[in-house]
């Protein structure tokens, strides 16, 4: 068959069948051989295996989903794509589940508001499950998703139910965190710069940051709404911040992106000095954050914890392990001092 576009002979695909016959084996046994958990010889694995791969077979998904039920296929669903925390998680998180046999379908939404399309999209391919990474789900559309047997699993966000699994760090300890460690540095004026007002990530680390430096005798934190998880949210921010009456000296924002967009935002716009005038911490702990220009304390979410969580349950869903959902809080345990705070103590 002659490709059109490169004028080039296509050549025929490789089935089950013909691997089958070349092996001189059953369709059957040849099909085992591709299942992990299959009860077949390893003798017998390992050449189908070297077999395949020799003549450039690959199992088809779909097909195979016929007799399984199972397509073995997990879509991750992403809106926040320019936050460099959710690449990060992006590339890991494939490699884990590939690890496992399982095929990974990224679908990318360019604002939250299209992550119910991009579900729906999903769901025309039969996906296992489905990973929500940095936004909502409408209840509309996780219903259809209960209805196709998709079970969705948030990660690093929360369902505002019980219908569907959660795996988030505990962003309320890692809130308190940045509170004990700006207040054992002689910090007294505390803020916090606050992304989406509906996201369980800002909800929850402002709660705890709030909680703890009330608890420690400080007056409450002031908010200033930066209104996203973004650079130029925190970049505008610095404005509304050097608009106060009294500035603060410690600052806690949202997350790593939004805190270098404020220390941006306050040296150029402001004049200010980090850590001199003030010092800032962030959220995530992104690779950028320990770059020389940036230099950002921040707290490290526990990710790898995180990842096995959710690789653990689509393992779990895709073996037909039945389970309820549930929620897990991993506790973050680090926080990495950098030079964006300082001990005010020296003074």
């Amino acid at each position: 068959m002659a490709d059109k576009a490169s004028g080039r002979e296509r050549k025929p695909r490789i089935t089950v069948k013909d691997l089958a016959r070349d092996l001189n084996m059953s369709v059957s046994t040849v099909s085992r051989a591709f299942h992990p958990h299959a009860v077949i010889a390893q003798q017998t694995r390992d050449a189908v295996l070297k077999r395949a791969q020799e003549i450039g077979y690959r199992p088809n998904p779909f097909a195979r989903s016929l007799i399984t039920k199972k397509t073995r296929i997990v879509g991750l669903v992403v809106s926040d794509i320019t936050n460099p925390f959710y690449p990060e998680v992006v590339t890991r998180m494939t490699e884990d589940l590939r690890a496992y046999g399982m095929n990974v379908m990224l679908v990318a939404a360019q604002a939250p508001k299209e992550i119910d399309d991009a579900v729906r999209l999903l769901l025309t391919y039969q996906p296992d499950l489905a990973i929500i990474l940095a936004s909502r789900l409408s209840p509309e559309v996780r219903d259809e998703c209960e209805a196709q047997g998709t079970p969705v699993v948030f990660f690093n966000r929360l369902s505002e139910d019980d219908h569907c699994f959660g795996v988030s760090c505990d962003n309320r300890v890692g809130g308190a965190m940045v509170a004990d460690f700006l207040i054992d540095r002689g910090h007294e004026r505390l803020a916090y710069i606050a992304a989406r007002p509906d996201a369980s990530t800002n909800v929850e680390r402002r709660a705890g940051f709030v909680q703890r430096a009330i608890e420690r005798g400080l007056e409450e934190p002031v908010c200033v709404e930066a209104g996203l998880f973004s650079y130029e949210a925190g970049y505008g921010a610095a404005a509304a911040y050097g608009a106060l009456p009294v500035r603060p000296d410690g600052v806690f924002c949202a997350n790593d992106i939004l805190a270098i967009g404020f220390m941006d935002g306050v040296r150029r716009e402001l004049g200010l000095a980090i850590p001199q005038d003030l010092s800032v911490v962030g959220f995530d702990d992104v690779a950028m954050a320990a770059w020389p220009s940036h230099g950002l304390t921040t707290v490290r979410q526990p990710v790898e914890a995180m990842l096995k969580s959710t690789v653990d349950i689509a393992r779990k869903v895709s073996a037909h392990a039945a389970t309820e959902p549930f929620v897990q809080r991993i506790a973050p345990t680090v926080l990495v001092e950098r030079q964006s705070t300082r001990d005010r103590h020296a003074d």
